[in-house]
């Protein structure tokens, strides 16, 4: 990374079925470098990192030649676990937003709470078993794993759309544009920890 931000990460995950690493910048512009072997999940990431202005270098190599799933869902894993680190005790953050994204006929609401405590609401349905080659089940078990190594409140809900690549988008577009809200520094309580227990991890 070559910000001066010190709320940046890095996470190594390995197993028989996946080696991944992640890095994060939060306090960045939104670059990427991402390469999982699946294209549209590729595409999708791009999505998460530029809309959310979270610099993210990520590798992953998986069993592609079983299917996506374990890449998917490990790289969700990896990437939240780093966006946890990262965040530290989460002080002086604004903790909560919430958004409905747009794109042609597609609307999508995220709303999150950076909580510690991890949650997963998916209201999504796709009409079609496959986008190209990526299955569409597997944009919930990315959110899924995402929401529950990072430690947030996840709400994710299509309010309506045709296309089944511009519904996953608005998902991906959506929980980026909240996150990046949530994860900001309010000015208002700076060095705070936003919540009256005093601790935003667990």
């Amino acid at each position: 990374m070559t910000s001066a931000s010190t709320r940046t990460a890095k996470v190594e995950r390995t197993t028989k079925e996946t080696s991944i690493a992640v890095s994060v910048d939060l306090d960045g512009t939104g670059a990427f470098d991402i390469s999982t072997g699946v294209g549209f999940f590729d595409h999708m990431l791009e999505q998460l990192s530029r809309h959310s202005l979270i610099d993210m270098d990520i590798k992953a190599k998986g069993d592609l030649h079983i299917d996506d799933h374990h890449t998917v869902e490990d790289t969700g894993i990896a990437i939240g676990q780093a966006i946890a680190r990262a965040l530290g005790d989460r002080r002086g953050i604004n903790r909560y937003a919430s958004l409905d994204l747009a794109m042609d006929e597609t609307l999508t609401r995220a709303a999150l709470d950076v909580s510690g405590r991890p949650f997963l609401i998916w209201q999504v349905q796709f009409s079609a078993p496959k986008i190209g080659a990526f299955d569409t089940e597997l944009v919930r078990e990315f959110f899924q794993a995402l929401a529950q190594n990072a430690g947030i409140t996840l709400h994710v809900s299509n309010l309506c759309g045709a296309n089944n690549h511009h519904i996953a988008e608005t998902c991906f577009k959506a929980v980026a544009r909240t996150l990046r809200t949530a994860i900001e520094a309010d000015p208002r309580q700076k060095g705070v920890i936003p919540s009256t227990k005093g601790s935003l991890n667990g």
